[in-house]
């Protein structure tokens, strides 16, 4: 695995404005803000050339959560993105989206296309737990290499290894067969995350060194600080509040009598987190209630269960780092896919 950055990025593209605004803040003053269709239309924007290019069309037209996504036009961004791995003349290209992107028929439709531009192309399923991220995180990878097979070295080898699995041996530190790094360690859990930092202050961004700039809590209704009173230990969720405070348990959650067993739950110390989307700081949402303290996650834990630096800017008002926070490949899962895309490019075939 490498730490040390080995690539230089020239150019990306982003249609919100504060996410530019984060991107230019940390990487450089070369992220263009706008509809990418509208930029590659526009002949006075030039695509640099590029080793590599990777990106996310956006995933809500695939997502579960979309219930108009048969149709949803979003869908089709895959296609502008494709221009600009022309037009760039990369060698290497990454795709990233949710995991229902892998069983769609867009799916064959960018596989066909990579594949007419000289492609080989492999896609899979990563777990960012799997790769040092205290997170269940799934998302779905396609890599393409104009030069070499990405089948045989994609996926990169899982650097952590699910403890819960009784079915696995790790007594040895050695790569076992099964897909495992030397040294594969345990997954990291939402205390290895969050544990150091002290109870949140305030409700809004803080002009303070980080990580507490981003440590801040929400004033919940006296209904809601007793829900979060009524489930108190670790891994309780919604149906534990109907079973111990009906009489505060919204009526629509009673009706509903399946499904959703991570709403209105609390994280566990010792495992990682589930999804942290962009919501993360309404409990309703899915299981984003502290461990013990009675509120949500912050700004600040949301973006450590994401892996990302404290020292990392984001920029914008609450709602729009929360935003930033939840649509973001967790840093150390795409880490470890830098990691694959170095060996490609570094390759000796002669």
């Amino acid at each position: 695995m490498r730490e040390d950055p080995v690539f230089e990025s020239v150019w990306a593209n982003d249609y919100n404005t504060y996410c530019v605004r984060t991107y230019n803040a940390n990487f450089g003053d070369h992220c263009l803000n706008g509809d990418i269709v509208n930029i590659l239309n526009d002949p006075s924007n030039k695509i640099p050339a590029a080793d590599v290019v990777i990106g996310g069309p956006p995933c809500q037209g695939f997502s579960l959560l979309n219930k108009n996504r048969e149709g949803d036009p979003r869908k089709q961004l895959w296609r502008p993105y494709f221009e600009v791995v022309e037009r760039s003349g990369a060698t290497v290209f990454v795709m990233e989206n949710v995991p229902q992107l892998l069983n769609s028929f867009e799916h064959g439709e960018i596989m066909g296309t990579a594949e007419a531009l000289g492609f080989k192309v492999w896609g899979d399923v990563l777990c960012a737990a799997d790769y040092g991220v205290p997170q269940t995180r799934k998302r779905a990878f396609i890599i393409g290499c104009k030069f070499f097979d990405p089948s045989l070295v994609f996926p990169p080898r899982r650097t952590h290894f699910n403890p819960r699995k009784p079915n696995i041996q790790y007594s040895l530190l050695e790569a076992d067969g099964k897909g495992y790094l030397q040294g594969a360690v345990k997954w990291r859990t939402v205390r290895d995350a969050i544990v150091d930092l002290p109870p949140p202050i305030g409700t809004e961004i803080r002009k303070v060194p980080a990580p507490l700039n981003l440590h801040f809590g929400r004033s919940p209704s006296p209904t809601s600080f007793a829900r979060y009173k009524a489930i108190p230990k670790e891994g309780m969720n919604r149906f534990d509040l109907q079973k111990h405070a009906p009489e505060i348990t919204p009526r629509c959650w009673i009706r509903k009598t399946n499904g959703g067993t991570d709403l209105f739950g609390r994280l566990w110390w010792d495992r990682p987190a589930f999804t942290i989307r962009t919501e993360f700081y309404k409990p309703e949402k899915g299981r984003y209630l502290h461990p013990e303290q009675h509120r949500p996650i912050t700004h600040r834990e949301a973006a450590r269960l994401q892996s990302f630096p404290d020292d990392f800017i984001f920029t914008g008002s609450k709602i729009e780092i929360a935003k930033q926070i939840g649509n973001a490949v967790p840093p150390e899962l795409a880490a470890r896919v830098a990691d694959v895309v170095y060996m490609l490019l570094t390759l000796d075939i002669t």
